[in-house]
């Protein structure tokens, strides 16, 4: 819904109308979603029979389905499949309860007419009123078109993970496959193929292990939600497959195919946008992900690799990818409380005092290095000028005693600038 489209060869008066309409029933998002739940009980049986949870679940996601498009509306801005990504959950929920399909696609039609009765009740009689009223009608049928698209697409997305799961044929696979076994033949092998997995001896793959962050869930809650994390992952692949994804216990493991290339760098990508995604609908999510193996026979150890970049996370979570981690990022990850007594306190103090500054000594030493000590390129890398970088690096050298020219003493602060 862009301001352009919706505005253009309006009048003032219009424009102020739409603005008080979109705000009179923004301020009755409740209100719209109790209309809508009498109609859903009376018009459609799957919301008929429900429990109490369940349709305070639905009114919950009326009332702010209804604030997120006419906040748009008040805003002048387009919606987008991340503004309302919290639908794809509230989706794999109906789907979990069996409310069918056409049930669930209709009550966002009865939303649309809902939210439409509401602007038309704040319209008022007056012409500016009506102009404006009407020019609502094609950015809500937009906004309708889109929730209903991201509702039904999630909704049948978890219907098929849940299928798959009932068979345990991806279980089985899994189970399998962390034994570093192919199947020979038979559902699980072309199960296997069908993911990208054993089709080709050399195809890189890599594993990725994820677990849902949450200080008090219930059971049911829990579960729920690394289903839906499951199922996400499924789809996020890099070479036109769905991913393999099952739930083991208290973790996701999944197993995506690469391209030939082997380059992990995209689907790295993706799961950090991935994790953002869930974030925002209140799902923390740490993840990691192994370096790529190309036998089926190395997949436990890159499972093993996986947990092991996982437990290297921060209470939040997070992701740590093993592709994209030099050997000393991660020996540095691994250090122990010992390590990090051993920085010289001098050292350790001047790089606090510098952290606390907005540390631009430390990404000056770490220009420096990056740029193989040559001092031009590490002050074009910071965008900084030439005498800036060299008085960044008399001043390092001034505080904590190193020269950054030294191999060593520029090791030794690469070293605590990463542990502190």
């Amino acid at each position: 819904m862009s301001a352009g489209s919706q505005l253009l060869g309006y009048s003032d008066p219009v424009h102020a109308e739409r603005a008080r309409i979109v705000g009179c029933a923004y301020e009755h998002a409740d209100e719209i979603a109790d209309d809508v739940m009498a109609k859903l009980r009376v018009e459609l049986p799957g919301y008929g029979t429900a429990d109490p949870g369940f349709l305070a679940d639905v009114h919950d996601q009326l009332a702010r389905l209804s604030r997120t498009g006419l906040g748009a509306l008040l805003e002048h801005k387009r919606v987008t499949p991340a503004d309302v990504s919290y639908a794809r959950q509230a989706a794999a929920r109906r789907a979990r309860c069996g409310l069918p399909l056409v049930d669930y696609i209709a009550a966002f039609r009865l939303g649309q007419r809902a939210i439409w009765k509401s602007l038309l009740a704040h319209a008022g009689d007056t012409d500016a009123g009506r102009e404006a009223v009407l020019s609502l009608a094609g950015p809500l049928a937009r906004y309708t078109d889109l929730i209903s698209t991201q509702a039904t697409d999630a909704y049948l997305e978890f219907q098929q993970y849940v299928t798959a799961e009932s068979s345990r044929d991806g279980q089985a696979l899994m189970d399998s496959l962390l034994d570093g076994a192919l199947p020979a033949s038979g559902p699980h092998l072309s199960v296997a193929t069908a993911h990208g997995i054993g089709a080709e001896r050399t195809a890189p793959l890599v594993v990725v292990t994820a677990m849902v962050l949450d200080p008090a869930p219930t059971a049911d809650s829990l579960c729920e939600t690394r289903q839906v994390v499951s199922a996400a992952l499924a789809r996020t692949g890099v070479n036109g497959l769905r991913t393999l994804s099952v739930v083991r216990d208290t973790e996701i493991v999944a197993i995506p195919a690469l391209r030939p290339d082997g380059s992990a760098e995209q689907l790295c990508e993706r799961l950090r946008a991935l994790r953002e995604q869930l974030a925002a609908d209140g799902v923390a999510l740490a993840v990691g992900v192994s370096t790529s193996v190309t036998e089926v026979g190395q997949i436990p150890r890159a499972h093993r690799q996986a947990r092991a970049a996982l437990a290297l996370l921060p209470e939040d979570g997070g992701v740590l990818a093993l592709p994209q981690m030099t050997p000393f990022r991660y020996l540095l990850l691994r250090a122990d409380d010992t390590t990090r007594q051993l920085v010289d306190p001098r050292v350790g103090a001047a790089l606090a005092d510098d952290r606390a500054r907005g540390g631009t000594l430390a990404d000056t030493v770490r220009a420096f290095a990056a740029a193989d000590m040559n001092l031009r390129e590490a002050a074009d890398a910071l965008h900084i000028h030439l005498n800036t970088a060299k008085y960044r690096l008399g001043r390092i050298q001034e505080l904590t005693g190193r020269n950054v020219r030294s191999v060593n003493d520029l090791v030794e602060l690469l070293v605590a600038i990463e542990l502190l």
